[in-house]
């Protein structure tokens, strides 16, 4: 018997079942992608987490330890790759005698590297002039004291006669942050700056000069022992690989018996990717799920689509005597066959697709637990989707019931209690609350990104998705139930003078009608929400790139050596479309140091771009022209201002360098506006002026930066760029490329272009789908009704006129209905992610060709319904006899 109406229920109900078994693919496909992606965006952060970390561990030994006791303990551990001893000695500063004047420095370091540690860990130096070898001299102490190779340096050791060396190259310290690191400090305790002076000496001539230090200072001397780990052992889970190296890292601490402090960098680093990865779940639930929760709601409305047919069936089946378990189990035979073939294919698809995917891989050991895990919930979103309507219909509905063809229309308890009001009232007010504590999922403090993810603050989106479909239902029904001017006005494009009675007779399919609007718009919205999230995450992407970077590709240099002293030959290379100088020095306002950029406001957005989300009180040209028309005037960070109390129209008195002797002299600024970020500015404390004002004031008009835009791609630009700085070690050139690499090496990591082309490729599925499968369905289960009218007399015109007009509806309904809440949800998205763009977006990037590939995909599949459900000649016999 089962077999028979396997056989029956394929023979005549083949297009509901593809449609059910459609329905669970496209949902054990989306998610088994969505969900390998997951684990595949936490493997990726995990991956570019371990390569960014120079120096894994720190070991710094206390005074009198066992340094070969303690090298021991580390080998044991079977986690070492690479172990070397670095050197520290504090010194009271350093003098140089140069041009006939004498330069000073404040308190700086001495640092020993042993034998291979360079290269070992190449990171930590970067050679820019003169030999590798001897003496080496860090970039701004260089800068400070105005020397270079073969000039004498003076070490003001502590507690000892001064030491005179001679320089023999100079060196860029990429990783000062944690090489000079205070060890030990407690976690809460604020990061101590690198040192500004810096001098690097061979292990010998350390040990000859600062041995002795040690044994009268020894709080001034510190060992350490740098150590690469075996990243091949770490899990490829961010939580997972951080709760494995900062274990092992207290248990080495515990070995070695308070002889040694562990600086645990990578374990550090795992840290905040482990909270990054949150943001990971954020992505997750609000671009993924509505597509899964949408695939499932799509898969129960096609099988509840045939309700009034199973009502039917049901009922010959219990005059026939077929018990209440029958009727069931037949039900559970065609859900089996959709539930099985609708979860292979959703699997089969999601493997052959991942090749596809950017950012998508197979992680080892997850992937076919994933696989399983996803494959279960198919077939029980399957048979759900079947045997609930099967069970409440048996259940609820007697023959006689069944047999009615006019059943009277309740209104559903949500629409009777409000609910989609109340709902779109609640999201408002979860919006609010989250909007006025100023709520952001990405904070970066002092430039440091980390996540603190607020799940309930994406209550607000859930809800008025959630709502605003509901709402959309509710005016929907309205407007066909009511058969009133707007409903004959819509469908009178269509049905001409028939728009009455093919209003009167849509009136009469209120529910079936609205189901169809509704799904489709759920789809629409879908869509929409997900191609405007992630066109202006890319937009912003690229905005923040280029402000990291400086331009498309930007040449850095120093004091000594200028990138501007190229810039004719930089502005003629074949891809260079315009090329700018900027300066780039150092001012103290007051105590403080801070980085003081000198453009030419008339011309930098000739290279690069500048927000208005850049300046504070204006947009980016009213404060360009400000500070061309002032030319002493200054833009200040945010930080300064507050720090400082500073009034717009002050002077402010900043310790520039002079060229001429090389020492700090005051010059007069005017205040005239507050810059919160700038290209290549730290995000904390800088200064914006008037290059021409810097270069007559200073003595030196030279530009140590070169902002470049590209006429193509930056990356080959940047090529051709680095044959001209090639001439100069000191140069380094950085491209666009670069720098999304650089600041997506934790929270962009997560590869937004995967997920979304996973969500965008299944929207236009979804939408077409519920514009079309669900309209051709209902159609399908009417042939009897249009079989009956043209038995009356009615011509496939007049007939065709019923069919376009429903399908006008759905698209119009579908398409409104969509854009808005697609449109609203986005940006109620976008706002609740502001701390992810920085600076954050003007306005939302709407990418038109993608949502006019939607539309037409969904009006094309409801064309094709509608041509498909339309009756052909010779058939009304056939359908007449239809149950």
């Amino acid at each position: 018997m089962v077999v028979l109406w396997i056989r029956g229920v394929l023979a005549h109900r083949f297009a509901r079942t593809a449609g059910s078994a459609a329905g669970i693919a496209l949902t054990v496909a989306l998610l088994a992608m969505l969900t390998l992606f997951l684990v595949g965006a936490g493997a990726s952060m995990t991956t570019r987490a371990v390569s960014a970390i120079p120096i894994d561990w720190q070991v710094q030994l206390v005074s009198g330890a066992n340094e070969a006791a303690i090298r021991k303990t580390l080998n044991e551990t079977k986690l070492v790759q690479t172990l070397h001893q670095a050197n520290f000695a504090d010194v009271a500063g350093f003098e140089a005698r140069t041009g006939g004047t004498v330069q000073t420095t404040g308190p700086g370091q001495v640092i020993a590297f042993d034998g291979n540690y360079l290269r070992d860990f190449p990171m930590e130096v970067r050679f820019l002039s003169g030999s590798r070898n001897g003496v080496l001299i860090a970039q701004q102490t260089a800068a400070n004291l105005h020397v270079g190779p073969g000039d004498p340096v003076t070490i003001n050791r502590i507690g000892l006669p001064p030491l005179t060396v001679t320089v023999a190259g100079v060196v860029d310290l990429p990783d000062a942050d944690a090489l000079f690191q205070a060890v030990g400090l407690p976690p809460q305790a604020a990061p101590q700056a690198p040192p500004d002076n810096v001098l690097v000496l061979p292990r010998t001539e350390w040990m000859q000069a600062f041995d002795p230090q040690g044994t009268a200072r020894p709080d001034t001397i510190r060992r350490q022992l740098h150590v690469r780990l075996t990243h091949d052992m770490l899990p490829t889970d961010p939580v997972s690989a951080f709760t494995f190296v900062s274990g092992a890292a207290r248990n080495l601490e515990a070995k070695v018996a308070g002889q040694a402090l562990v600086a645990d960098n990578l374990g550090s680093r795992l840290g905040a990717v482990r909270e990054d990865s949150r943001y990971a779940s954020v992505l997750f639930l609000f671009l993924g799920l509505p597509g899964v929760a949408l695939a499932l709601v799509l898969t129960y409305a096609v099988t509840s689509s045939g309700a009034p047919r199973r009502r039917l069936e049901q009922a010959l089946l219990r005059v026939r005597g077929a018990a209440l378990s029958t009727i069931l189990g037949l039900s559970a035979a065609e859900a089996t066959v959709a539930a099985i073939t609708g979860t292979l294919l959703g699997l089969a698809a999601a493997l052959s697709l991942e090749p596809w995917v950017s950012g998508q891989g197979m992680v080892p050991g997850a992937t076919a637990a994933i696989l399983g895990l996803v494959g279960i919930v198919g077939l029980v979103a399957g048979f759900v989707a079947y045997l609930y309507p099967s069970w409440r219909e048996a259940r609820l509905n007697t023959v006689s019931a069944a047999r009615r063809t006019v059943v009277a229309a309740r209104q559903p308890l949500w629409q009777r209690l409000w609910f989609d009001v109340l709902l779109l009232a609640a999201a408002g007010m979860f919006f609010w609350q989250s909007a006025s504590t100023g709520y952001q999922i990405v904070l970066a403090p002092e430039g440091v990104a980390a996540t603190a993810v607020d799940y309930k603050a994406f209550i607000a989106p859930a809800l008025f998705w959630l709502g605003l479909a509901l709402l959309a239902l509710r005016l929907s029904n309205s407007v066909i139930a009511s058969n009133g001017r707007l409903l004959r006005g819509l469908v009178r494009p269509v049905s001409g003078r028939l728009a009455p009675i093919v209003a009167a007779a849509m009136s009469r399919q209120s529910r079936r009608l609205t189901a169809g609007i509704a799904m489709t718009a759920l789809a629409v919205s879908f869509a929409v929400s997900t191609a405007i999230f992630n066109a202006t995450y890319n937009a912003q992407s690229r905005v923040d790139a280029e402000l990291t970077n400086g331009a498309d590709v930007t040449v850095f240099g120093t004091s000594d050596k200028p990138a501007g002293a190229h810039l004719a030959a930089l502005a003629a290379l074949p891809g260079t479309a315009a090329a700018e100088p900027m300066q780039h020095r150092f001012a103290y306002v007051g105590a403080d140091l801070q980085d003081l950029y000198g453009i030419d406001p008339g011309r930098i957005e000739q290279a690069t771009s500048l927000s208005d989300a850049y300046f504070s009180g204006g947009s980016a040209a009213a404060m360009l022209a400000e500070l061309a028309a002032t030319p002493d005037g200054v833009l200040v960070s945010e930080e300064t201002v507050r720090d400082f109390q500073l009034q717009q129209g002050d002077t402010i008195n900043l310790r520039l360098m002079n060229a001429k002797d090389h020492q700090y002299h005051p010059v007069p600024f005017k205040f005239i506006g507050v810059a919160r970020e700038f290209p290549t500015a730290p995000k904390d404390s800088f200064l914006v002026a008037n290059a021409s004002y810097i270069g007559a004031t200073t003595g030196s008009p030279a530009s140590e930066y070169v902002l470049m835009r590209a006429k193509s791609d930056p990356s080959a630009l940047a090529a051709q760029a680095s044959s001209v700085a090639g001439l100069d070690p000191s140069l380094k050139v950085k491209d666009i490329g670069q720098a999304t690499h650089l600041i997506g090496s934790s929270l962009t990591a997560v590869d937004l272009a995967g997920l979304t082309t996973i969500e965008l490729a299944f929207a236009v599925m979804m939408a077409a789908a519920a514009g079309g499968l669900m309209l051709a369905l209902g159609l399908i289960e009417r042939r009897r009704n249009f079989a009956i009218l043209g038995a009356v007399g009615a011509s496939r015109r007049q007939l065709s006129a019923f069919l376009w007009s429903e399908g006008l509806l759905v698209i119009a309904g579908g398409a409104v209905f969509g854009l808005i809440s697609g449109t609203a949800t986005a940006w109620m998205l976008i706002k609740l992610l502001t701390g992810v763009f920085d600076p954050p977006p003007e306005a939302l990037s709407v990418p038109w060709a993608y949502l006019g590939t939607v539309l037409t995909l969904m009006v094309a599949a409801v064309v094709a319904a509608v041509l498909i459900a339309r009756p052909p000649a010779g058939h009304d016999a056939e359908y007449l006899r239809d149950i």
